[in-house]
């Protein structure tokens, strides 16, 4: 079971490691925004990136877990040979809707994965945004995945890579979205893409991050399918209480904000 869910996304294949998350940006396994990064992989060939937000409990997209699937977390040694971790429980939010999803429409894409273990200590917890907080046009945000750095190649995967984007459109409650700030999408840049799914998008200062949502979707430039245009970000705003609730009910308080 270990050998076929890794290499279901490529993790025995050979070549060349990817350079980045599509765009080009650089690897941070072990550092920075990816030490917070975790992988995700499902008995369907699915991966999808998660973010620990205590010892046990690891925050990600609601859309990546499918009822009738296998779930596991992938941890990397020095060596980045890949190990499983064993999940007790995944909590979807009540009320993220797959066809709202599906339809492209903002629903509650949140959800929490409990491990039978705690995690390594290469994985370090990362704190929510303080409930008060919102962003504007041209903040920037640290977004770091586990996703593909060549679309449709799952090879290029597996490995922590972050992208530094800013806010555009009319970010709100329900959903903020994010462009290269160098290409601004009208052609290709850096952006979220296959496996990155509930990637983390933090708040920066000072190597310190906050989660203020998860990534969601992608577009290619100019609103094209694919990837290195827009990278759709589900912000924590409305789905913190029941995040902060639902962890403390699975026996794994947050730390504070």
């Amino acid at each position: 079971m270990i050998r076929r869910l890794l290499v279901m996304i490529g993790l025995f294949a050979c070549g060349a490691p990817a350079i980045a998350m599509v765009g080009g940006a650089a690897e941070s396994e072990g550092a920075g925004a990816g030490r917070h990064a975790v992988l995700i992989v499902g008995s369907r060939g699915t991966s999808c990136t998660g973010v620990a937000v205590a010892r046990d409990l690891i925050l990600t997209a609601a859309h990546c877990l499918h009822a009738g699937a296998d779930y596991r977390l992938v941890e990397f040694d020095a060596r980045h040979s890949p190990t499983l971790k064993n999940i007790v429980s995944v909590t979807r939010h009540p009320q993220f809707d797959m066809a709202t999803f599906l339809a492209h429409r903002a629903t509650a894409d949140v959800a929490l994965i409990k491990l039978a273990e705690p995690l390594a200590p290469a994985v370090e917890v990362a704190p929510l945004a303080a409930s008060g907080r919102r962003v504007a046009v041209g903040d920037r945000l640290t977004v770091a995945g586990y996703g593909v750095a060549v679309r449709g190649d799952g090879r290029t995967g597996g490995t922590a890579r972050v992208a530094v984007l800013a806010v555009t459109g009319r970010p709100g409650n329900l959903q903020i979205r994010l462009i290269d700030p160098d290409t601004l999408g009208a052609r290709a840049g850096l952006g979220a893409c296959s496996g990155d799914s509930g990637a983390p998008a933090f708040d920066a200062a000072n190597d310190r991050f906050a989660i203020v949502g998860v990534v969601s979707w992608s577009t290619g430039p100019n609103d094209t399918a694919g990837c290195g245009g827009l990278t759709g970000v589900t912000p924590l705003s409305f789905y913190r209480d029941w995040i902060v609730q639902t962890a403390r009910r699975l026996g794994s308080p947050l730390p504070p904000s």
